[in-house]
Order: C-alpha cells, then sequence, then structure tokens
C-alpha cells in the first residue's frame, strides 16, 4: 500500500494532467481524497486539472472545427450523438458548457459539436476556463472536504469487492440506456 502511495506522489499529478484532458471527475475526485489523506497537494491537483480541463476541450472544439474530415471519419456511428448534443445546445444554449463539465457522457461530445458549427471560439474559450474553474472548485474542494466520508465509502467496497462492478453496470448501463433512447429515430405515424 505505500508503494501506491508512493507512485502517486510520483506521477499522479501526471496521471491527473492527461485524465483530465478528456474529462478528469474521477481523477480529481480521488485527487482531492489524496489531498485529504495528505498525499498530494490540493491547490496544484486543481491547478493542474483546471488547465488541463480547459486545454482539453479547446483542442476538441479546435480540431472539430479546422480538421473536420478528420473527426467526421471517427465519429460516424456517433452522429445521433452529434445531433443530440446540437439539441441540447440549442435547448440550454452557452449553459451547456458548464452544464456538460458535470455530465459523463456529453463531455466530449459538446466540444465537438460546438466545433462543428459556427459558435464564436473566442466566447467558447472564456466560457470554457470559466467553466473549467467552477467545475474544479465543485469537484475538487468537494471531494477534499468530503474526504472521509469517501475514504469510509472505499474502505467498505474493498471489504466487499462485489460493489465496485455492481456500481459501475448499474451505472455505465444506465447512461447507455439514456443515450440510445435519446439518439433513437423516432418513428413517424
Amino acid at each position: 500500500m505505500e508503494d501506491t502511495f508512493s507512485n502517486l506522489e510520483t506521477y499522479g499529478y501526471i496521471g491527473l494532467f492527461l485524465y483530465s484532458l478528456g474529462g478528469g471527475f474521477v481523477a480529481l475526485l480521488g485527487a482531492g481524497v489524496l489531498s485529504y489523506m495528505g498525499k498530494m497537494d490540493l491547490a496544484t491537483s486543481m491547478s493542474i486539472a483546471f488547465i488541463a480541463n480547459a486545454i482539453g476541450d479547446i483542442l476538441l472544439v479546435y480540431l472539430a472545427r479546422y480538421q473536420k474530415s478528420m473527426m467526421m471519419e471517427g465519429l460516424g456511428k456517433h452522429r445521433r450523438k452529434l445531433a443530440l448534443a446540437h439539441v441540447y445546445m440549442k435547448k440550454y444554449g452557452s449553459w451547456i458548457i458548464l452544464i456538460q463539465k458535470f455530465v459523463y457522457g456529453i463531455k466530449t461530445l459538446i466540444p465537438i459539436a460546438i466545433g462543428l458549427t459556427k459558435y464564436d471560439f473566442k466566447k467558447f474559450i472564456v466560457l470554457n476556463i470559466g467553466s473549467s474553474a467552477i467545475w474544479v472548485v465543485v469537484v475538487g474542494l468537494g471531494s477534499y472536504y468530503s474526504g472521509s466520508v469517501l475514504v469510509k465509502l472505499a474502505t467498505s467496497v474493498s471489504d466487499k469487492p462485489w460493489i465496485a462492478p455492481v456500481i459501475l453496470v448499474v451505472l455505465g448501463g444506465g447512461l447507455w440506456l439514456y443515450m440510445e433512447q435519446a439518439t433513437k429515430k423516432k418513428v413517424k405515424k
């Protein structure tokens, strides 16, 4: 166990940066708990997650806007999900940039959808940086201040290892079912 903490102290910030480029919710949550335990520095973790998260979404918008053919080649199977992201953009407006930081499943779709539209890139950058700051404060401080509860939860899950896969299957299955229903073709009557 001591080796694990030593590795986290050595490589944890690099992992946090890389994971936060594409989302980072779980990594920031873990960094907050590890900061609570005294194994990582909270301010450093939050700064790294903020920078990586902002850069990651900006890169997605940039690639979708200026490398459209390359992006669309890889997103061929996800056209309906991109259409759903466009619906969310119309429904929630610029608020979707903040909302997508907290909702797994649309985290990468919204920036790609924004990149495929004529949404102002400079406006996106400003809103994205603000949204990343809010996200990192809410998740980072939230996990730090609820560290004792999360440590107890992790301990109880490690005592009963069958719980973690059940939770992941239920959450993953629920997300998959929602995305399937939301992107399902409507039959005209």
